[in-house]
């Protein structure tokens, strides 16, 4: 009974100095910590050193909803101008040719211009020493209500990229 009352200083004292060590090394942990935590809470706040956490976040989520307001409008605008341009022209077949003999060089020419939806129109320009004449014909699905000549064919071929019917 006498030994578990009597104990030496000594081991008193290594313990006390074990126990100091120990809780030394806890309260680094700890302040490493708190200094990373507080670090990220400063870089959250950037420079509204006014606002707090609560008022950080609601005012995010009021962002946040701002910007997806804007994206939904983004989104309906992109798909109106899709829809707007599959009625511009946006095929090209340009087809140049001699249309009489006693003419050097290709100086006639076919061009077809259509939109999405095979709608357009064709020009044909016929170029002579003496004259020219140029025609305009409309596309509407990729046919004309007009005959169309072997040239304006290949150009309206070229545009709906297709291969020109043969002759």
């Amino acid at each position: 009974m006498d030994a578990l009352i009597y104990m030496d200083p000594v081991i008193i004292a290594y313990t006390a100095l074990g126990l100091c060590v120990l809780a030394l090394v806890i309260m680094l942990i700890i302040m490493v910590r708190q200094t990373r935590l507080l670090n990220r809470y400063r870089y959250l706040l950037q420079g509204n050193a006014s606002m707090n956490l609560e008022e950080l976040l609601l005012a995010q989520a009021h962002d946040i909803e701002a910007i997806k307001l804007a994206l939904d409008n983004a989104e309906r605008r992109i798909l109106a101008l899709t829809e707007d341009a599959k009625a511009h022209v946006q095929r090209i077949g340009v087809i140049r040719f001699n249309a009489f003999p006693d003419t050097g060089s290709d100086l006639s020419f076919a061009i077809a211009m259509l939109d999405a939806h095979d709608n357009g129109f064709v020009i044909s320009s016929l170029y002579g020493r003496n004259e020219s004449r140029t025609y305009a014909k409309p596309i509407r699905a990729g046919t004309s209500t007009y005959s169309l000549s072997q040239e304006e064919k290949e150009a309206l071929a070229q545009a709906m990229g297709r291969q020109a019917p043969p002759t």
